[in-house]
């Protein structure tokens, strides 16, 4: 490699008056003349049949508008899962080569399932930012370990070490849309303003969105910029302004078999798919094949109140996609205004189909889904007229699952089916694409879209990127279709696999392993394989598989040269909790006794103390006034945490559970003074549904004050909730005796301590104060 003086052309005196510059060693690259912005706008949860370009019954004009002036794709694929998917985005490779077989918290020690991005597998966000592109990354990032989202972890696969100059959004894998757990750039932020002030997290994207290309262009004008656009939406909690979700009113009570008849015919009018498509059933896989929570409830089995209640789940769904379309509209408006639209190309789409998470029954709080936890009717209608709310973590049931991912079999995380791969996909760049309003049904997947973006701008993945020989795309480039509908595709196979289901393409044939994903049923070597012919049965209506045994043999085969190629084995059903209770590696030493201090920034669930399943104690040391108020410990939020607070001078402890209710225990008013607070729950057995039975009791200075039977969640409090406070609750309550981020005041808090030690705990109150006076 040539040092930097044997790159240098200029002359080099002893004094400059005499030398010649040579700026050329030192410049920086300039991205190709006339390359375009990027735009991705990639949603969450969203079948085929669910957006009104492709059939739907959901309104969304900016992407009709957008649409109408580009090009929809029919057949192009992810890989059933958001974590999976964005990391197709990110490099252009199959997910298990991004080790990135499940979510980043389902990560595990294998070559496939690390959950950290490879050297050999550089980003489009490093690729662009070297060579002259403003990189910003807004929304949702579902590809940090757990680990890492933490104030003091590393931040090697945060958006700014990825590639990105800029980030805001949150970390992980969904959160709270009233109040979100917001990250800018490397660091934990407060959301800058409440729901009672109008904030809902699509808005906030599209205002920084707007101010960072506004930024970008009032110093640099002449850069392109690549944005990732990743709004919570359509992801749960479905949250929307009231009045998005009563446009809908009564567009869903016909039922979700009656949708998928509707949908149907109009995505046969649009283009969408062919006039012979056939719909599948509603329950498709049976017996020891299926998950009876990802099954459906037929719509004439269901009560009333039961459809009452599913339809304004759905029509919640639908205004919450309607409202993030209208923000993504203003800055698709911004862009025309200031002459930018032309030339900036536009990928809108989602990373998986339409989520099943919300169980037969729905859900007003989908961490129940988590916690393996039934929903019951009674207590769902009672949020009906407030679902979207704040007051709601809601999910739809299954049925609209299946009806969003028409014409297909089943949803999100079955990826050998087409309902869980098969999403909407508009391209749009004025100055690149002359068609206008075309349908495209070339075979393309979520793995392509950044072979296309390097081809429109004229750039290539290195070979060797920061002295790491670089895996090669998996992916091909999807621009050969943009002025060619006839064209034959230029993808020559694609493998499915997610979370033990299976599924192979090639040339227009189509494998699946049948198998139901988080069933723990294990016995891959006993899967049923069914065969389908997409090119002829889009819908993967037929099984073939007795009639061509040989070409079902063929791609069973190519299945295992895929998995052995990409680092897919092992497979794992296991359910959700058993993935997501694995242990994993920790930048800190395992312990069984944290200390945590006030005013310090929330601590993540992921590095947090963990409390389920075991009996635990919580000890404050604090100093109180007479006008003492507010929280000395909060972790979790409405929707299931724990708190430890003081009000009218009284020490209470709340464990809400679930969001479905809060157990209280309460002190007699505790005088001014030096005072060592807390509580302990000793666990006695599990409960029908894993969660913990036992007894808590409350303590002020060693003596008990309250006590009573306690059961505690067996999963976590949220996928990405709330984190760990002290002195304040962030974020969504903990108990509605108090209204967030309620400080405390009127005392000092020395430090909170947490044991799982299951020591008793008197002897850990005097070793805790020991601890606490000397920090």
């Amino acid at each position: 490699m040539a040092t930097a003086n044997e790159q240098f052309k200029g002359v080099i005196k002893l004094d400059v008056r005499d030398s010649k510059p040579d700026w050329t060693p030192f410049e920086l690259k300039q991205a190709p003349k006339g390359a375009p912005n990027i735009l991705i706008v990639l949603y969450d949860d969203t079948g085929l049949a669910a957006w009104s370009p492709f059939g739907g019954r959901i309104n969304m004009p900016t992407l009709q508008r957008l649409a109408d002036n580009g090009l929809r794709y029919s057949q192009w694929h992810t890989t059933a899962l958001c974590s999976p998917t964005r990391s197709t985005f990110l490099t252009g490779r199959n997910h298990h080569v991004n080790r990135c077989s499940c979510i980043t918290e389902g990560s595990q020690g294998f070559p496939g399932w690390a959950g950290r991005l490879p050297a050999e597998c550089a980003t489009i966000g490093q690729v662009l930012q070297d060579n002259g592109f403003s990189t910003f990354w807004l929304g949702k990032n579902h590809n940090v370990p757990e680990e890492d989202i933490s104030s003091g972890a590393s931040r090697s696969e945060w958006p700014l070490s990825k590639g990105f100059d800029r980030f805001y959004g949150f970390v992980g894998a969904e959160t709270n849309n009233w109040y979100p757990d917001l990250s800018e750039d490397n660091h934990f932020i407060e959301q800058p303003y409440s729901p009672e002030e109008g904030y809902h997290l699509s808005k906030d994207l599209a205002d920084q969105a707007l101010k960072m290309i506004r930024d970008q262009k009032s110093g640099n004008p002449s850069k392109p910029w690549f944005m990732w656009f990743c709004p919570g939406a359509n992801h749960a909690p479905h949250h929307c302004p009231q009045e998005y979700a009563d446009k809908y009113k009564g567009k869903f009570d016909d039922g979700y078999e009656a949708y998928r008849e509707w949908a149907l015919e109009r995505m046969i009018a649009k283009g969408i798919v062919p006039k012979n498509t056939k719909l599948t059933p509603i329950n498709p896989m049976e017996g020891d094949m299926a998950n009876p929570t990802d099954a459906v409830r037929p719509w004439n089995t269901l009560n009333a109140e039961e459809k009452k209640l599913f339809s304004r789940m759905a029509e919640v769904y639908a205004g919450f996609s309607e409202y993030t379309d209208e923000q993504v509209g203003r800055i698709v408006d911004y862009l025309e205004k200031t002459n930018q639209l032309n030339n900036t190309v536009i990928f809108y789409c989602s990373d998986n189909g339409a989520s099943g998470e919300g169980s037969p029954n729905g859900s007003v709080n989908e961490n129940k889904f988590f916690n393996n936890y039934p929903d019951e009717l009674t207590e769902n209608m009672k949020y009906l007229e407030t679902l979207g709310g704040p007051d709601t973590y809601n999910h739809y049931p299954t049925g609209w699952a299946v009806a969003f991912s028409t014409p297909f079999k089943m949803f999100k995380r079955y990826s050998e089916y087409a309902g869980g791969t098969c999403c909407p996909l508009v391209i749009h760049w004025p100055d690149g694409i002359k068609a206008k309003g075309e349908v495209r049904t070339q075979y393309h997947h979520s793995v392509d879209i950044v072979p296309t973006i390097l081809e429109i701008v004229g750039l290539e993945m290195p070979k060797v990127y920061r002295g790491a020989e670089q895996y090669p795309l998996n992916g091909v480039s999807m621009k050969y279709s943009f002025d060619n509908a006839s064209a034959p595709t230029n993808k020559m196979r694609q493998y499915y696999s997610m979370l033990g289901t299976r599924g192979m393409w090639i040339d227009g044939w189509k494998a699946a392993a049948i198998h139901a994903p988080l069933s723990s049923k294990g016995h891959f070597d006993k899967d049923q394989w069914e065969l389908y012919h997409v090119d002829e049965d889009y819908s993967e209506s037929t099984n073939l598989a007795d009639k061509y045994p040989d070409k079902l043999k063929a791609l069973i085969d190519a299945w295992f040269e895929e998995a052995d190629k990409n680092f897919v084995l092992p497979l794992d059903d296991r359910t959700a909790m058993e993935i997501l209770g694995v242990e994993r590696p920790k930048s800190e030493p395992a312990r069984t006794r944290y200390v945590y201090y006030p005013n310090t920034e929330p601590v993540p669930e992921g590095v947090a103390v963990n409390i389920r399943g075991r009996s635990y104690k919580i000890i404050a040391d604090v100093e109180l006034s007479h006008e003492v108020a507010g929280v000395i410990f909060a972790h979790g939020s409405r929707f299931g945490g724990h708190t430890l607070f003081i009000k009218d001078r009284m020490l209470y402890y709340v464990y809400n559970f679930l969001g479905i209710m809060e157990q209280k225990f309460v002190s007699k008013v505790v005088n001014a003074g030096k005072h060592t607070l807390g509580m302990e729950f000793m666990r006695e057995k599990a409960g029908e549904h894993g969660e913990s039975l036992g007894t808590t009791r409350l303590f002020v200075d060693g003596k008990v004050v309250a006590e009573g039977p306690m059961k505690t969640q067996a999963g976590k409090f949220t996928l990405s909730g709330d984190g760990l406070c002290v002195g304040f609750d962030s974020g969504d309550n903990v108990s509605q005796e108090y209204k967030n981020p309620a400080r405390f005041t009127g005392g000092t808090i020395l430090g909170v301590g947490i044991d799982v030690s299951g020591e008793v705990y008197l002897d850990l109150e005097k070793e805790a104060a020991a601890a606490l006076s000397r920090d």
